[in-house]
Parts: structure tokens; C-alpha cells; sequence
């Protein structure tokens, strides 16, 4: 059966085990291709608990304002915690990464992190990001594209048709069918009202020693799982992991499962009022 985490659980799972894995690629890619102005105001959305932010802010200076903002309360208590010890002057707030508390055209530079919001969600995170950038501003969004996950997919559909779940193989075509496509992201920005529009995507791979490790992993069981396990009846879940782990160990041959993500950064310039 299982058990879901409180937020402030979730932060400190987040803290420790995503931010410093899954969080980093995304970050890597942001680091490489985004410039902070030397003054001026950045909003950063879907911050978490604030490490990547607190470390562009340092590299910005005092002279940049940050706003940063996440939906658990809890990972913003944690991130606050952290711009206290550093002394680090950005603010932290909680709100819907999708219907910001925000005024319209404020910011200079607007990052998202959507590397965890689902799409149902993230096409409407990316028009909140547009609203609140300033004319001229950059707005960058991070976040996993088409193909991604393929390796568990293609094993998923199996595992539903071992454990029975005939009428649930559907939801895996769903679940693929959900991932943006690069240019499909681009599109939606600039139906938004951006120009210049700009991406880059990189292929990270995500290392797990068996079936188990994978699906006891906190990325995987209290993160990626949570939606890909939406459909199914609870009381069908646990064998159906019975099913995943036993097919996951059959297919890694010994070796590593590897579970592979296209890491995509969408970028472009807001030219009007909004």
C-alpha cells in the first residue's frame, strides 16, 4: 500500500536526493545558457529548496534582485533556511507555479523550472513566466522533452499486460503521447509572445543497480511514479511493482539499468506589454 509523504518529507527528499542529481542537469543546462544581468530583477519558479538559485544569486551580486518561488512551503522554509546561513538577500515565497500572486512585465530575467511539473500544468507555468517578464526580457524553461523515460516505458506495458491490467496499456501510450516534443515547446512560446526563441536539449542518463534500487529510489517512487502510477488501482500496485522489478532485473542483463532523459531548455525575449 502505498504511503504518500508529507510536503515537508518531500522537501527533505528533494533536498538530499533530487536537487543534487536530477536538479543539477537541469541546472547545468541553465548555467551554460542563460546570463544574469549585472542589476536588475530575475524570478526564478519551481526553485525548490533554493540551492541552484542562492548560487546564481551569489554569481549575480547584490545589485540583482531574486524573487524565487515554489509550491511546497515547505522547500521554500528549507531554502530560506539556506539564504539565511549565507546571508543571501533573495526572497521566498510559495505560490502556484501556474497562476502566480505576481504583477504583470517585472521582471528582467525569468526562470522555470518545470522539470517535474506535469503538462497538463506546465504549458500554463510557461504563459504565467511570459506575463510577469519585463519587454526585453529573457524567459528560459527547463525541462524533459520527447523520448525521454523510453527505457521504463517499453517495460511498464509489459509489466500492466503480465499483472493483468489489459485495460491500463493505454495509459502508457497516454503517458509518452504527454511529452512535449522540443518544437512543440518553442511553438507554445511563441504563441505566447516570445521571439528569439532558442534551444538546447542534452541526453542524461540516470544509473540504477537493479529493480529494486530503481523503484525505491526517491526520484522514481516519490517523484516520476506518483503520475505514471495515477491510473492504476491501488490494489493492483503492488504487483504490478512485482511485475516492474522482475522485468527491469531481466532486462539490465546484470549490469545498470539506465534510465535516460532529454533535458531541454527553451529560451526567447518578451518584446511587448503584457
Amino acid at each position: 500500500m502505498t504511503i504518500q509523504k508529507t510536503e515537508k518529507e518531500l522537501a527533505f527528499l528533494h533536498d538530499l536526493f533530487i536537487a543534487p542529481d536530477w536538479g543539477e542537469r537541469f541546472a547545468e543546462l541553465i548555467d551554460q545558457h542563460v546570463k544574469i544581468p549585472k542589476e536588475g530583477k530575475v524570478l526564478y519558479l519551481g526553485v525548490g529548496t533554493g540551492g541552484h538559485a542562492i548560487a546564481l544569486h551569489d554569481r549575480a551580486g547584490d545589485k540583482v534582485e531574486f524573487l524565487c518561488v515554489d509550491e511546497n512551503p515547505e522547500c521554500v522554509d528549507l531554502a530560506r533556511a539556506k539564504a539565511t546561513t549565507t546571508n543571501d538577500r533573495a526572497e521566498f515565497r510559495k505560490t502556484p507555479l501556474d497562476q502566480l500572486d505576481i504583477a504583470d512585465n517585472q521582471y528582467d530575467v525569468v526562470i522555470g523550472n518545470a522539470s517535474l511539473i506535469r503538462k497538463s500544468r506546465w504549458a500554463d507555468m510557461l504563459a504565467e513566466a511570459v506575463r510577469v517578464a519585463a519587454p526585453g526580457g529573457q524567459v528560459v524553461f527547463a525541462l524533459p522533452t520527447a523520448s525521454s523515460f523510453g527505457e521504463f516505458f517499453s517495460i511498464y506495458w509489459e509489466a500492466l499486460h503480465n499483472a493483468g491490467l489489459i485495460d491500463h496499456e493505454s495509459d502508457v501510450e497516454s503517458l509518452i503521447l504527454e511529452q512535449p516534443s522540443v518544437s512543440e515547446v518553442e511553438q507554445i512560446a511563441d504563441e505566447e509572445g516570445l521571439t528569439d526563441i532558442e534551444s538546447w536539449t542534452t541526453i542524461e542518463e540516470f544509473d540504477f543497480e537493479s529493480g529494486e534500487h530503481f523503484l525505491n529510489s526517491p526520484l522514481v517512487a516519490e517523484f516520476l511514479m506518483q503520475d505514471w502510477l495515477a491510473s492504476v488501482p491501488e490494489q493492483s500496485r503492488d504487483q504490478l511493482m512485482k511485475e516492474l522489478t522482475g522485468l527491469i532485473n531481466e532486462e539490465r542483463h546484470e549490469a545498470e539499468f539506465s534510465l535516460s532523459v532529454k533535458a531541454t531548455l527553451v529560451a526567447g525575449r518578451k518584446t511587448h506589454l503584457h
